[in-house]
């Protein structure tokens, strides 16, 4: 016979055995730095914040007055992404000693009744990172994959990041080099014609006969007169 599980809002006395509790799920979780930190101190504080945001909520289910199990859940207004209400669960976790008591089975019906109530259209789930049971679970109960999430350090994101621009860069600057090598290459091209033609013009002023002189005219005329006195006598004699 399972023990009767009752499932109600977390209360300040909770917070604790809650944290507690995150922190195992913390060691279960194949990326448990993501999921949350190590100290129980500050997930208390934390836990106790969420209760004070708008739409959060923290359920906990409880076996003759133990803590077992818990959900953290956030009711999604209407927003500039969406037009429709959703129920958000971020963590559900049951403690490992108290599975397959339905727990779980408690927890999610107490989302779906929050869900019903607020007139919410959809609940998302994120399973912890490398639950199979526990997405195993969630898909028997009808929740199919929506989205999924990548994490990188930001070391590496950093790192690759700052690769690329400068693989942008070089690229940028071979092709503004290719361009100048082009353009320069044009310019010479173009030049090269108006080059020879002038060139050209400069050979054909060299090769020009050159105008004969005062001296070259007079010694002309008088071979001119002395071949004219020549056919005189010849005529004469």
């Amino acid at each position: 016979m399972r023990a009767l599980v009752d499932v109600r809002p977390a209360v300040a006395s909770d917070l604790p055995v809650l944290a507690r509790l995150s922190v195992s799920a913390r060691h279960e979780a194949g990326t448990g730095v993501q999921l949350c930190v190590n100290d129980e101190e500050r997930l208390t504080r934390q836990l106790a914040t969420l209760t004070g945001l708008p739409g959060g909520r923290i359920k906990v289910a409880v076996i003759e007055g133990q803590p077992v199990g818990f959900m953290l859940v956030r009711i999604i207004e209407p927003s500039l992404f969406s037009d429709v209400t959703s129920v958000y669960i971020e963590a559900l976790y049951v403690s490992q000693d108290f599975r397959r008591r339905g727990v779980g089975h408690a927890l999610l019906t107490a989302a779906g009744d929050l869900a019903a109530s607020v007139g919410a259209l959809d609940v998302y789930s994120v399973p912890l990172p490398g639950s199979r049971g526990v997405q195993r679970f969630l898909a028997r109960l009808g929740f199919a994959p929506a989205a999924s999430h990548r994490v990188v350090t930001t070391a590496v994101l950093q790192r690759k990041l700052a690769a690329e621009s400068a693989g942008r860069r070089h690229q940028v600057r071979s092709i503004e080099d290719l361009i100048a090598r082009r353009r320069r290459a044009r310019i010479e091209t173009n030049s090269g014609p108006l080059d020879l033609r002038s060139f050209q013009a400069s050979l054909s002023l060299d090769k020009a006969p050159e105008e004969p002189s005062a001296t070259d005219e007079a010694a002309a005329a008088d071979d001119l007169v002395e071949s004219s006195d020549r056919r005189h006598e010849h005529q004469a004699g």
